[in-house]
């Protein structure tokens, strides 16, 4: 696929298909069952990716997001320099 269809690709794509892509790439098969192939996942992937920035998905909504956590370890050292005082 040229680079320029894809773009014109993913500025169209409807909220819709978006959720199905991105459906499509956490379950790694299409919605009537059948798996996606290597090369199909990353072209999803990608599009999906991309209709995230060009629509500024915010960040915690978007594919592969992690929420941050601290270490424990940390936690404890923080409670303890606060009741310390």
């Amino acid at each position: 696929m040229s680079e320029m269809t894809f773009d014109r690709m993913i500025q169209q794509m409807t909220p819709d298909i978006y959720q199905s892509l991105k459906q499509a790439v956490a379950l790694r098969k299409w919605p009537d069952g059948r798996l996606l192939t290597s090369e199909q996942t990353e072209l999803c992937l990608e599009a999906v990716m991309r209709y995230e920035i060009e629509h500024n998905v915010p960040e915690d909504q978007r594919v592969g997001y992690l929420q941050p956590q601290s270490c424990s370890s940390q936690e404890e050292r923080t409670k303890g320099t606060a009741s310390s005082g």
